[in-house]
């Protein structure tokens, strides 16, 4: 039996639309917008904005502090990221309140 030599187009797990994507890239029809930097400065400013973090100040009992830092180090995170992620729970409705 003859084995059939894959090329980028006929690989056996492209489907017809990717191969025709391809097709098309080849033929030229597809161009890019951008500079490569013009892109990397787009994307760059999209993550700055979707992480963008702001500081708040919040008085909390020293008790409760010193829970947090202890439950934090029990799940090996710093106690700022633990308490920034039972704040994104609450807002998001992902945090079960108490009944």
């Amino acid at each position: 039996m003859k084995k059939q030599k894959h090329t980028e187009l006929n690989a056996p797990f492209f489907d017809k639309e990717e191969e025709e994507l391809m097709k098309a890239v080849e033929r030229g029809e597809y161009v890019s917008v951008r500079s490569r930097k013009e892109s990397q400065k787009f994307w760059q400013a999209a993550v700055r904005n979707t992480l963008k973090k702001k500081p708040i100040t919040v008085r909390v009992q020293e008790q409760d502090i010193e829970r947090i830092k202890v439950k934090a180090l029990q799940q090996g995170i710093p106690y700022q990221t633990l308490v920034s992620s039972i704040l994104h729970r609450y807002a998001s409705g992902t945090l079960k309140e108490d009944a």
